[in-house]
């Protein structure tokens, strides 16, 4: 809970006002019932119209007044409850920001949805609902109790008797709802996780005609989810009952006791009438109380839930600061003797040995998983190696700032990734101050001047993950993004795969132009062969390593990928 009193202590005095105005407003109901004794005991026995007149308008007044301060309390309570949700939902994100991708891998896309939406709107109402009823409930059942033992001692027993067992039964069903309602927010992940994998990949269902299947999975965890909502529910629901219950034999009872305290002459009949309200009032207030523990009992659920995240350490950074790059003493990337593991799986990479040279375009090969794309992951420090040191300039990536590290390297991912703006606004993620002839030139060096055109410039309207675009549109103006930046080294994980021969040829060119460290990863021989140097793995162990020419005699898996994509005639 230590994260969301931080998030209140923002709101301190709209916490503290709203609770003071529900007290206030409870302080007006319970003046009622005496109002009510005195009309009974003294306005109708003495038939004095005077008298009721006076004391209906005081119950006027005491309504006005509470209506006022429910009012008031409201309005504290729901800024204090939105502005407390907003600064928590703000908390989770920025350290959703911090979390490496290790983290993310583990901790999955839908879950961290939940918590930025579902649970923190759980958390939102729940202080709601807190601030409005958690002092007033208790006040005006204690109070209550406390005016009956002032109308009369025998009443107030009851009373005293009723509220212990009232307290138990909410005190049970809480208990049991607790777990019930973390297993529904478990469930309602499942669901979002299904939803959001069926909105991404709506083109590969269609193209399988797979929609029966997926629409009986998700129909599957929407029963699953129904269930325990439906259980969770009916405990809850038992708080209502078990109330009325127990309020109405306790009515029962003060009714007898009422009924022969008022025959033995030592009670008056408006002061029953005002016991009576008095019951009412505490029956209203246990049924809040009991749905308040229910809403209490999800909000303490999501806050658990909410504050492992935020518990979580994100990605270390270190105050080290970054070695000026001067001469050429150390290379610009070496890897020794690197051996990488995903949390709960084998090994990725295995033993490599890799020494970059400034300003030279290396090459990595390999079939489908053998963590081409995991080993340049690591120089940008997006995973850290379990085994062995990854070096940039001759100083360990562990030892850098994150911040410092990545600013040095442009990376363009497999996935080509762009946000809903424009040209202009996704270009400048590599350099917020670039100017419109620096986007203009890393546009160009990256063969998308055709791109630009047919978007109508820089300031061209870019869809949500660059739906307007093709494949290759979109590879190539991630290639402009990271062309922004200046990088010192540049990694392409595979990023011309969908474009053409001459345009990949082009590119390929206009990046060697640019004298950075270059990473090509790939699966096309032809789209490496002119590296200065090719690294080979096979199952995420470096079987060879050289130029094209060198691999040709002394590498007999890169050989078997030459001739299974050149054909003879090219050789």
């Amino acid at each position: 809970m230590k994260h969301l009193f931080r998030c209140l202590r923002s709101y301190r005095k709209e916490a503290i006002l709203a609770p003071f105005f529900k007290l206030l407003e409870a302080c007006m109901e319970l003046t009622v019932p005496l109002v009510v004794a005195a009309i009974v005991n003294t306005g109708l026995a003495n038939a004095d119209r005077g008298y009721l007149l006076r004391a209906c308008l005081v119950l006027v007044a005491f309504g006005a007044l509470g209506l006022f301060f429910a009012l008031t309390a409201q309005y504290f309570a729901a800024k204090a409850a939105v502005g407390t949700a907003a600064e928590l939902r703000e908390r989770l994100f920025c350290k959703l920001q911090s979390f490496s991708y290790a983290q993310i891998d583990k901790m999955g896309t839908s879950r961290m949805i939940t918590r930025m939406t579902s649970d923190v709107v759980q958390v939102q109402t729940g202080v709601n609902m807190t601030l409005r009823l958690f002092l007033r409930s208790p006040f005006i059942v204690f109070g209550a109790m406390a005016m009956a033992f002032f109308l009369d001692r025998g009443a107030g027993l009851v009373f005293a008797g009723l509220i212990p067992l009232l307290a138990a039964a909410v005190y049970l069903v809480m208990g049991v709802c607790l777990p019930l309602f973390k297993k529904v927010q478990e469930r309602l992940e499942k669901v979002y996780l299904s939803t959001r994998e069926n909105l991404a990949g709506v083109r590969v269902i269609r193209a399988f005609s797979l929609e029966e299947s997926e629409e009986r999975e998700f129909e599957e965890r929407e029963r699953a989810l129904k269930r325990s909502q439906k259980l969770a529910g009916a405990v809850a629901a038992l708080s209502n009952p078990l109330t009325y219950v127990l309020v109405n034999l306790a009515l029962i009872v003060l009714l007898y006791v009422g009924a022969l305290h008022v025959d033995g002459g030592t009670l008056s009949q408006g002061d029953v009438i005002a016991l009576y309200g008095y019951l009412a009032q505490i029956l209203v207030e246990l049924v809040k109380l009991a749905n308040l523990i229910v809403t209490i009992t999800k909000a303490i659920s999501c806050q658990k839930r909410i504050g492992s995240v935020l518990d979580t350490e994100g990605e270390p950074s270190v105050s080290a600061s970054f070695p000026a790059a001067e001469g050429a003493s150390h290379p610009a990337v070496s890897f020794k003797n690197v051996s990488f593991s995903y949390a709960g799986g084998g090994k990725v990479l295995d033993g490599v040995d890799l020494t970059v040279q400034r300003g030279e375009t290396v090459g990595i090969l390999g079939g489908t998983g053998s963590g081409k794309s995991t080993l340049v992951n690591l120089i940008p420090r997006f995973y850290e190696s379990t085994e062995g040191e990854v070096e940039i300039f001759g100083e360990n990536v562990k030892a850098i700032p994150a911040e410092a590290l990545r600013k040095r390297i442009g990376t363009v991912p497999q996935r080509a990734v762009l946000f809903k703006g424009t040209v202009r606004s996704n270009l400048l993620w590599g350099n917020p101050h670039a100017d419109d002839a620096a986007l203009c030139r890393a546009v160009a060096l990256a063969q998308a001047e055709d791109v630009l055109a047919a978007k109508g410039g820089l300031d061209g309207e870019i869809a949500q993950d660059g739906k307007n675009l093709s494949g290759g549109q979109r590879q190539r103006l991630t290639i402009a993004r990271a062309l922004v930046k200046e990088p010192e080294i540049l990694i392409l994980d595979d990023a011309a795969s969908a474009l053409d021969y001459a345009t990949e040829r082009a590119l390929r060119h206009a990046v060697g132009s640019l004298g950075c460290t270059v990473f090509l990863v790939s699966q096309r021989v032809t789209s490496l062969m002119h590296a200065d140097k090719i690294l080979v793995l096979d199952d995420g162990r470096p079987v060879g390593q050289g130029t094209h020419e060198e691999l040709l005699q002394s590498c007999e898996v890169y050989r078997e990928i030459y001739r299974s994509q050149v054909r003879e005639e090219e050789r």
